[in-house]
């Protein structure tokens, strides 16, 4: 991933009728080969739902190396699927620059009404949006910015420094409500050299800090399932008694827990990063140091589908005002515990 990966957050009513997540997977990180995804939220029944004019839209993304980019395509052909009046193009997924750039040109060329784009890397698609924007096509951003605002109408994703907020905050009040003095805060990043990561990083600190606390450890783990285990491990030899976990990624979480497991370790509260359906699963279960799971969901790609509709078709999103879809969307990370899990089950993916 580049330095120009950029995530948001911010929920939003108007676009269909389940909510939308926004889960911790970072959409680029090597992992586990992908398994099932989340099924795609239903349409609402707004009059914006109603049968319009025909559109093509086109779709590009990257390979489903990991579970969150499978969903990615697979929620954005299921939402495709529920309008009659939606024609929808995908290519073929690549994580080759090049190829992705040829894919995008052929979608051009073949004068789709609508552009949906996970970019590989925002930077190295930046002129082949602003082509697909030159050839008057509108171009929906998905997740991974373009640097220039030219190249696309709207972008939609998740927010990093967010979900590092929401993690703060409960371990921040489990902590205070248990009374614990100084403790001792565990963080294992994604890859710590990305932006994303350290706004997740930065969020987690702010967040802690209104409690009085601070992070006593943290380590990147690399997006994936073997690192997330060594780290774990390491981590937990490194200190015999830790109070509160944070694990910005539930794909490489799989190795935390199992690390965890292995140390038969049970004293500390855990908070996972991703809304993985494992996660969820764990949370429900009650009997797992996982407590809750912070949300970068990929449903944000059935949004964008429904995006891309609106916007091909002239229209703007039924419960604001304007008449125009908004220029930029982030979805809010929300927070999942047992408490509330049972509605999140539906939207979570497998890793």
């Amino acid at each position: 991933m580049s330095d120009n990966v950029a995530r948001r957050g911010f929920l939003v009513g108007g676009l269909g009728g389940a909510a939308l997540l926004a889960a911790g997977c970072t959409s680029n990180e090597p992992a586990a080969a992908p398994t099932s995804a989340a099924p795609a939220p239903a349409p609402a029944a707004s009059g914006n739902d109603q049968p319009g004019t025909k559109v093509t839209i086109g779709f590009s993304a990257p390979a489903a190396d990991h579970g969150w980019i499978a969903a990615i395509a697979k929620n954005a052909e299921a939402t495709a699927k529920q309008y009659t009046d939606v024609d929808f193009r995908p290519v073929e997924p690549t994580n080759d620059i090049n190829q992705q750039i040829s894919a995008v040109e052929s979608l051009i060329a073949a004068k789709v009404n609508a552009l949906v784009i996970l970019p590989n890397d925002g930077q190295q698609l930046n002129q082949v949006a602003l082509q697909a924007t030159a050839a008057g096509i509108p171009v929906i951003n998905l997740d991974r910015i373009f640097p220039d605002k030219l190249a696309y109408r709207t972008w939609i994703g998740g927010d990093n420094y967010g979900m590092g907020v929401a993690a703060g905050h409960f371990i921040g009040k489990q902590l205070k409500d248990k009374g614990v003095a100084d403790p001792v805060i565990v963080e294992i990043q994604g890859i710590a050299t990305l932006p994303l990561t350290q706004d997740r990083s930065k969020g987690f600190a702010d967040a802690l800090k209104t409690y009085g606390f601070s992070v006593t450890a943290k380590q990147d783990a690399k997006f994936t399932v073997e690192t997330g285990n060594q780290v774990a491990t390491s981590l937990l030899q490194a200190h015999k008694k830790i109070d509160a976990l944070w694990n910005h990624d539930d794909d490489q979480g799989v190795g935390v827990l199992a690390a965890i497991k292995e140390a038969n370790r049970t004293e500390f509260v855990m908070v996972g990063g991703a809304g993985s359906l494992n996660a969820m699963k764990e949370i429900q279960s009650g009997t797992s140091v996982l407590k809750a799971t912070v949300t970068y969901s990929p449903t944000m790609a059935s949004s964008a589908i429904k995006l891309a509709r609106l916007i091909a078709q002239g229209k703007g999103m039924s419960d604001l005002v304007e008449n125009q879809v908004p220029q930029s969307i982030t979805l809010a990370s929300e927070t999942i515990t047992k408490e509330n899990v049972e509605k999140y089950l539906a939207l979570g993916f497998e890793s």
